[in-house]
């Protein structure tokens, strides 16, 4: 990667970076480029991917919570101080002709 390649990155990512600034990233988007690399070396044949790399750390992993009714309905309730209502939905006036 050189001080071009840096420059057509932040052309195409909208960001104005002048020489020093280019120059200061460099050598970052140089080691991002380097793991990506050494990444891409490693043998994954038969190995399965994850929905979610914190599902290999079980331990880690936040449980789900029961899915389970905890309220009780209250629609009637609640349409009691609607204006107006209709088959059980609140009536609005119409904004959009």
């Amino acid at each position: 990667m050189k001080l071009d390649d840096v420059q057509r990155i932040a052309h195409l990512s909208k960001l104005e970076l002048n020489q020093a600034e280019a120059e200061a990233v460099l050598p970052q988007l140089q080691a991002i480029f380097a793991l990506v690399e050494e990444m891409q070396a490693v043998d994954t044949t038969g190995l399965e991917p994850l929905a979610h790399p914190i599902l290999f750390l079980r331990d880690l992993a936040q449980p789900l919570r029961v899915d389970q009714v905890t309220e009780s309905d209250h629609r009637a309730e609640n349409m009691q101080s609607a204006p107006a209502q209709e088959d059980g939905y609140f009536l609005v006036p119409r904004v959009i002709e």
